[in-house]
């Protein structure tokens, strides 16, 4: 569920130095994202921990787990921290928190420290403290300090800490190796073939065969509301306010045409482009000798290569333009020749040009009247969005006010629209595969963040040119689905429930079966009831590597035992049980120069790295002493959940 944690924790060597990032600066700064945060004093002690002779108070866990849940729920949008926590969220970071005193407090006595240089190297690094430049800014970096109620000692005490816990961890974790049979050991399982049968007992095959009268079902169904929760889910009611939805913007009028066709007289007079070729000699001597040749060939370029001299084109060159590259004269000379004709040689800076016009593109520009449909739509779109802007600035000022959307959208002369019932994805309830429209979907996640109905609220859809008015129409918090809606799931449940224990009973049975040498359909005919088919299993390991994290659970199981032994396993919620039956292992013959002796070897030697490093960490908070105040841990977990039991 948590995937900031579970990115540290899904490898053994992640385990081990996972501590090293979960500090307080590293949870409150490891995204430009800051929030702020804030955490008051709480019953229970100012002691959430006493690690040797450090102390680890209540505020700065309060501050950790908060810093944490809310990067958590940058990815989650509906997550709670009643959610966070339940999934074991204060308890991760409590244990960084104190593991990183406890090296901190051995390092110490041992005579390591972090200096002041690597603990500034390791500042400028955080992306939140560098300002527009992408460098360290001071004073963002004391802003946000400021913003989450830390300072400057506080800060260079975490880092100290988590580059103490780095130099710890990672040395003891690297260069690791497995010895060479162990990993050829261990590579042959990785190709081993199993071969045995699954089969299945169903809860069902021995529920009773009458339904639960109503009684029966209601009360099993408030026993076990929980499982038949549903979401909490909103309507969202919203007004767009687009262009085409102002009826009062004025036409633009004559004279505004006339102004705006004087302010760009340039763009719409008469104007001239030339392309040429042109090739520059050192003398106006040979400057004229070479016009001259190619007057006579009709070719500038040909003559050009003779003279082991290249042409350079110059396209849709207005007059200011040509001059500013080469000189006015150069300008002058080659607008005043005739289209294909050699132009006068004229001097530059970079000496003599001879100029051959290659095409002439004539603008002839526009009159008033000519220009009067472009200028008026430019003019009317642009008194549009002013006007939308001026509305978008009415409508924020009615809402600081306390106006409400119907009131806004009548002022407006709009119509109210509203959503589906949605889920905090954006998802329609109850309508699996449906959203809520591409275009409304950035109001849902403020949407779900507002306390209350009725609040009205300003968004920008498309900059500058459409933008919502909207409030939450109607909020329904998470209940569990009513019985008449889910009578027959619920009736199902029931079922599967009161057969669960015949189910295991009946497994119990084949399982005694198989163990005095029955075959598997002897065996099954003591459950002493209809069975679904026997799964015979014939399978190497691979495949389960190719399952990724979907192998289903009695095949794990099946890959997990010794040959010649089976064993029961319940499948989930109460639904039956299995019954999984090993015959033969057949292991695959590995060399140590095949490519999965290299990647095992590979793999093992971060498994073995990460033990050692796992090793180190606990020997060091057994040598330094941790001792958790469970009152205070208990204090700050009812501050974050607003739960006030003690």
């Amino acid at each position: 569920m948590l995937g900031f944690f579970r990115s540290f924790l899904k490898s053994r060597i992640g385990i081990a130095i996972a501590l090293v990032f979960l500090g307080l600066i590293a949870l409150a700064f490891a995204s430009a994202d800051v929030t702020g945060s804030g955490f008051g004093g709480v019953a229970g002690g100012d002691r959430a921990a006493k690690v040797g002779s450090e102390r680890l108070g209540t505020a700065e866990l309060g501050k950790a787990v908060t810093n944490a849940f809310e990067q958590e729920r940058q990815k989650q949008p509906g997550l709670t921290m009643k959610q966070f926590l339940d999934a074991g969220g204060l308890d991760t970071v409590l244990g960084g928190l104190t593991d990183r005193l406890a090296m901190g407090e051995w390092a110490q006595d041992h005579g390591m420290s972090s200096s002041n240089r690597l603990i500034d190297s390791e500042i400028v690094k955080i992306p939140a403290f560098q300002g527009p430049d992408g460098k360290f800014s001071q004073s963002a970096y004391e802003q946000l300090l400021a913003q989450r109620g830390l300072d400057d000692r506080q800060v260079r005490k975490d880092l100290g800490q988590g580059l103490i816990a780095r130099q710890l961890l990672l040395p003891a974790a690297f260069g690791a190796q497995m010895a060479g049979e162990a990993v050829q050991r261990y590579s042959a399982l990785l190709t081993e073939r199993r071969v045995g049968s699954i089969i299945s007992v169903p809860s069902l095959a021995f529920a009773p065969a009458s339904p639960p009268d109503a009684a029966t079902l209601g009360a099993f169904y408030n026993a076990n509301k929980a499982r038949y929760m549903q979401p909490e889910r909103r309507t969202i009611r919203y007004v767009i306010v687009e262009e085409a939805s102002l009826k009062t913007v004025a036409a633009p009028t004559e004279a505004e045409i006339a102004n705006r066709y004087k302010l760009n007289s340039a763009v719409y007079a008469p104007s001239e482009q030339r392309s040429i070729t042109q090739i520059i000699v050192p003398t106006e001597a040979a400057a004229k000798a070479l016009a001259a040749e190619a007057g006579t060939s009709g070719s500038l370029d040909a003559v050009a290569r003779t003279k082991g001299l290249v042409a350079s084109k110059l396209t849709d060159q207005t007059r200011d333009n040509l001059a500013n590259q080469t000189s006015k004269s150069v300008s002058d000379a080659a607008f005043a020749a005739a289209s294909g004709a050699l132009a006068t040689p004229a001097k530059s800076g970079l000496g003599w040009h001879v100029v051959k016009v290659d095409a002439i593109k004539r603008n002839p520009g526009k009159t008033l009247d000519q220009a009067r449909g472009e200028i008026t739509a430019a003019l009317t779109l642009e008194k549009r969005r002013a006007a939308l802007s001026d509305v978008a600035a009415q409508v924020e000022q009615q809402i600081d006010n306390g106006t409400g959307l119907a009131d806004i959208a009548k002022s407006l002369g709009l119509t109210v629209a509203s959503t589906q019932s949605l889920v905090a994805d954006g998802s329609v309830f109850g309508k699996a595969g449906e959203k809520i429209a591409p275009e409304l979907a950035p109001l849902v996640p403020a949407a779900f963040a507002m306390e209350r109905e009725g609040e009205a609220q300003l968004a920008e859809i498309k900059p500058g040119e459409k933008f919502a008015i909207y409030d939450v129409g109607q909020l329904t918090a998470a209940t569990a689905a009513p019985l008449d809606q889910i009578r027959a799931t619920v009736a199902r449940d029931w079922a599967v429930r009161q057969g669960s224990e015949k189910a295991r009973a009946a497994a119990d049975k084949i399982l005694a079966a198989l163990g005095k040498g029955a075959s598997v359909a002897d065996a099954m005919k003591a459950a002493g009831a209809a069975l679904p088919p026997v799964q015979p299993v014939d399978l190497p390991r691979q495949a389960l590597n190719q399952m990724q994290d979907k192998v289903p659970p009695p095949l794990a199981l099946l890959f997990a035992m010794a040959k010649n032994s089976t064993k029961r396993l319940e499948g989930p919620d109460k639904a039956g049980w299995y019954v999984v039956n090993l015959k033969e292992i057949n292991l695959g013959e590995v060399k140590r120069g095949d490519p999965i002796f290299t990647q095992v070897a590979r793999e093992m030697s971060e498994t073995v790295g990460g033990e050692y490093a796992e090793q180190l960490r606990l020997a060091i908070r057994k040598d330094v002493g941790v001792e958790r105040n469970e009152a205070g841990i208990r204090a700050v977990r009812n501050q974050l959940t607003g739960s006030n039991a003690q």
